[in-house]
């Protein structure tokens, strides 16, 4: 009987621990003009009202607790700013998505792994050591550090030889609530080994430049999405001084530190940190990256808002290969267009989505690396962060072609 008392206990625990979203909604929100904008910004400072932005692009999303609709929607109403919502009940959606979950069979290898659900953190590495084991003479696995509660932050290397060869770093789930990232870097993943020697574009890079593949840039905060908050952003750095968790990773490189589109509240989703590359998940791919010497391409992938992004966020002078990198970016978004007729924007940051300081492909642009960009992957709002599983494959075969215009770019453009 006690040990029944002791794992209902524990049960209980897990429940209580795990974040609820029911009756929370998403607000679309539409300023008229940059007034009304300035207004809708001011709610973020109220933090008794827990609001969660999603998206700061006109019109902006934001997830919107359950006690906070009343005061939100008079206060919006009260200065004739536009609304209407997107989601009736976030929990609805989460429901659905771990119903989903639970069908999940233990991979054995990795043909039959199910790329069409969402997967644990365990489970991704699970998948990565599977692949490496079935493809020792393209793919190694090198850890590049340790998260900040040490977890390993695993890179998968795709090489057919050579030393120091040029090289192409693509990362996913940066932020860990953009499940969508994490489940298409691990279809990227299969597709070079699947691809190789079969695709003339991707065999001819890889016989002359090594990929390199983050495919969970942010393990501890992803993990945390799965035990407790689905809607976690930042890693899970504990804040001296502060009950407040985490680092917004993406506003945590030495470009534009600290700058507008930054917060130094430890309360904030885009909290920059104490000083640039404080946090470990950071600071090892700076490391990685000084270290190789030798990477033509950085490409971070984000979702949502379907969008191709090149620098700069931090400021508005533009990126001295501006012409290029946007001509690049036009076929990147053609060519993924051509699969299912999704449409991408595409521009340098702070043009196209919002002013960002501390990013990452600022800091590698700025590094030399030229051909620097960014991904916000599916949808545009309808479903934001909780993007329904049988939408991964089609997202991450779209994406492929893209990337591939990228890589195949860079390839044909040695500099």
């Amino acid at each position: 009987m006690m040990k029944k008392l002791i794992v209902f206990a524990a049960l209980f625990v897990a429940v209580l621990s795990k974040e609820a979203f029911r009756g929370h909604q998403v607000f679309r929100i539409v300023p008229k003009d940059d007034v009304q904008l300035s207004l809708v910004k001011l709610l973020e400072d109220i933090m008794e009202l827990e609001l969660d932005f999603w998206r700061w692009v006109t019109p902006v999303d934001v997830r919107v607790p359950s006690h906070s609709l009343q005061v939100v929607k008079s206060y919006l109403e009260s200065h004739r700013i536009k609304y209407f919502t997107v989601i009736k009940d976030v929990q609805a959606l989460l429901d659905e998505e771990r119903k989903q979950m639970k069908s999940v069979v233990p991979a054995g290898n990795t043909d039959s792994f199910d790329y069409t659900n969402y997967h644990t953190l365990s489970e991704i590495y699970s998948f990565q050591d599977m692949l490496v084991a079935e493809n020792p003479n393209l793919v190694s696995k090198t850890v590049i550090g340790r998260s900040y509660e040490g977890r390993p932050l695993n890179v998968l290397k795709f090489s057919t030889g050579g030393n120091n060869r040029p090289a192409i770093w693509i990362d996913t789930g940066i932020h860990a609530r953009e499940w969508v990232t994490q489940a298409s870097g691990v279809m990227f993943a299969k597709k070079i080994v699947t691809d190789y020697r079969r695709d003339p574009a991707l065999t001819a890079i890889l016989n002359r430049m090594d990929i390199f593949l983050e495919i969970v840039v942010n393990p501890d905060g992803y993990h945390f999405t799965h035990t407790n908050d689905r809607m976690w952003r930042k890693n899970r750095k504990k804040i001296r001084g502060s009950r407040c968790v985490g680092v917004d990773l993406n506003r945590n490189w030495n470009t534009g530190f600290g700058g507008p589109g930054s917060s130094n509240n430890p309360c904030s989703n885009i909290y920059h940190g104490a000083m640039a590359n404080s946090e470990p998940e950071v600071e090892s791919i700076v490391n990685f990256v000084r270290s190789h010497g030798n990477i033509k391409a950085f490409i971070s992938i984000h979702s949502y808002s379907q969008m191709l992004l090149y620098p700069y966020g931090y400021t508005r002078t533009p990126a001295k290969d501006q012409a290029e990198l946007n001509r690049v970016a036009r076929k990147a978004v053609n060519d993924l267009a051509s699969l299912y007729g999704t449409r991408y924007r595409y521009g340098s940051i702070i043009t196209t989505i919002y002013r960002s300081s501390g990013g990452s492909i600022d800091w590698t642009y700025n590094q030399g690396i030229k051909y620097s960009y960014t991904f916000e992957l599916r949808d545009t709002g309808n479903f934001g962060f909780i993007l329904p599983a049988n939408q991964i494959v089609p997202t991450a075969n779209e994406t492929w072609l893209a990337l591939k215009a990228i890589m195949d770019h860079t390839f044909k453009n040695p500099y």
